[in-house]
């Protein structure tokens, strides 16, 4: 299976690279808007993969062409690109496709991280509703600590959870999550259970910075 992260040369994205192409052998393709900087950072993913013993082809693009060669497209990006990186690659997407939404909207004041709710709901129903009809959007990864997740040699042991409302494309997703060894994923329902997935990011956030030494929490749910 090929896999295209879409901002893959963020952290989220650099991340969900690695693990996948160390602990399976999908294809994995980086996207960004500029496709030298994502050519550079898939030859840095090959070095650390290199350094831990795997031999990987890690692949960079621009965005349009990484969407057009996948089969699950994940939407590492910032939630305010969300829906013009949807529309920017919609004529490359096919019905046989899965977009994948981590991001969550945050802000920040002197208290903290806040859950900053978009007008559709949920950065994942946003997503929703920029993809072209047919092809399915799950939620997935909100939660985890992108530090943890790009550190090979950190054991996670922690939880996922998916939103969505296409089973077929939920189940792709959480074989695609639970090949990346130590992560769990769980079903917290269709879309419209977004919200409550999403919030949960901003307040691992506020626990990270009052609590010496939890700056890569993750959650388990036993």
């Amino acid at each position: 299976m090929r896999i295209a992260l879409l901002g893959g040369t963020g952290d989220i994205g650099e991340g969900l690279a690695l693990r996948w192409a160390f602990h399976t052998d999908h294809e994995v393709l980086v996207g960004s808007r500029d496709p030298e900087r994502a050519r550079t950072k898939a030859e840095e993913y090959e070095t650390e993969l290199d350094s831990r013993g795997v031999e990987a082809k890690v692949k960079g693009f621009a965005n349009a062409m990484a969407a057009d060669r996948a089969d699950v497209v994940v939407l590492a990006v910032p939630p305010y690109h969300v829906a013009d990186t949807v529309e920017s690659i919609e004529d490359e997407l096919a019905d046989t496709d899965v977009l994948v939404s981590p991001a969550t909207g945050m802000k920040r004041d002197e208290d903290g991280m806040h859950y900053h709710r978009p007008s559709a709901g949920s950065v994942t129903k946003l997503a929703a509703d920029a993809a072209p009809e047919g092809v399915p959007v799950v939620g997935a990864f909100h939660n985890l600590a992108a530090g943890r997740l790009a550190d090979l040699t950190a054991d996670l042991g922690i939880d996922t959870l998916l939103v969505g409302d296409d089973p077929d494309a939920k189940d792709i997703v959480r074989m695609l999550a639970e090949e990346i060894e130590g992560l769990r994923a769980l079903d917290a329902g269709g879309i419209a259970n977004a919200p409550e997935v999403e919030s949960v990011t901003p307040l691992l956030v506020n626990v990270a910075m009052n609590n010496e030494g939890m700056h890569d929490l993750g959650i388990q749910f036993r």
